[in-house]
């Protein structure tokens, strides 16, 4: 067993896209990251390389015909070693989760148990992109579960949207991954283009903001007298929600990292879709993993943490790189 064999297992390409999720979770709650947010980081790179371990054993048999050159099937790592450190990664994941308190505990749980449920029973399912969506929904609410103050339900309610946002990416890639192997599916990748133009989309727009103790959540400080806002800068009200008014370099920002996002996707789905072989629907799926990142980063932004959106953009370079050494997928 060589480091090359566990870096392939493990996708170590791919784990530049997990950080983000701590990120995106914890400015969708307004909070700066801190030591909670960097346990909820390792736990959420542990409970990745578990699923990404669990995955490989338990598509060991069918690799062995469609990859064989996968570790597990080219010998170069055996099954109960696989299945050993999916178990390990996900106990250490728990354990830094716990550490950064009961609610992240709870997300975790539900979070490893959706990663196994996925890889043990619902990969080859129709329910199986919605169970990865969701994992990588939970992973994002993992992050501001564990930054947030508060109940994890409230947390929870603050960083839905990012989360559902993030999901139906993921959602949209999976469906391609299933036809990687064989190609032939021109529908799976329109399909994908069409929900990552829809992601990009629901990314630049408006932010709605709540009012909580006489304050703008996601804005600047403001109070509420006689039902109006008042504040140093306006804010208009749209169905009952606050909605603050972005800064021009804020929308910038957000429009850059939004577009980022898109030409790292849809430009790949667009050429799978165009021919749907084998190698053109593969590197649909690795753009799709690694525009994760640019996500991210985007909805760091559109919550107001431009450097957390900023230092998640500074991954890519580092995942563009590893990606030429190791396939993430």
């Amino acid at each position: 067993m060589t480091a090359r064999a566990w870096a392939e297992l493990l996708r170590i390409s791919a784990l530049f896209t997990v950080p983000g999720d701590a990120l995106a979770g914890a400015a969708a709650v307004g909070r700066r990251p801190d030591r909670s947010t960097a346990l909820a980081m390792g736990a959420s790179l542990c409970l990745y390389e578990a699923g990404m371990a669990l995955n490989d054993w338990a598509d060991r048999d069918e690799d062995a015909v469609d990859r064989p050159h996968r570790p597990i099937p080219s010998g170069r790592i055996t099954p109960r070693a696989a299945l050993t450190a999916a178990g390990a990664l996900t106990a250490a994941g728990l354990a830094l989760a716990a550490r950064a308190g009961r609610p992240a505990l709870g997300v975790a749980t539900g979070l490893a148990a959706t990663v196994w449920a996925y890889d043990l029973r619902l990969k080859h399912t129709p329910a199986g992109p919605a169970a990865m969506a969701a994992a990588r929904g939970l992973d994002l609410l993992l992050g501001a579960a564990a930054t947030g103050q508060g109940s994890a339900l409230r947390a929870a309610r603050s960083a839905l949207p990012a989360a559902a946002l993030l999901g139906a990416h993921t959602h949209a890639v999976t469906t391609v991954s299933r036809h990687e192997a064989q190609g032939g599916s021109t529908g799976a990748p329109l399909a994908a283009l069409a929900a990552v133009a829809a992601v990009g989309g629901a990314v630049v727009g408006e932010r709605p903001a709540s009012v909580r103790g006489g304050a703008v959540v996601g804005g600047r400080p403001a109070s509420v007298r006689g039902g109006a806002v008042v504040g140093e800068r306006p804010a208009s009200v749209r169905g009952g929600a606050v909605r603050p008014p972005r800064s021009a370099p804020a929308r910038l920002l957000l429009t850059a990292l939004t577009g980022a996002y898109l030409r790292t996707a849809a430009r790949p789905l667009a050429h799978a879709a165009l021919n749907p072989s084998p190698p053109l629907t593969q590197r649909a799926v690795g753009s799709g993993i690694r525009a994760m990142i640019p996500l991210q980063a985007a909805l760091a932004a559109r919550a107001g943490a431009a450097g957390s959106a900023l230092a998640v953009m500074g991954l890519v370079p580092l995942a563009r790189a590893l990606a030429r050494k190791v396939s993430p997928t």
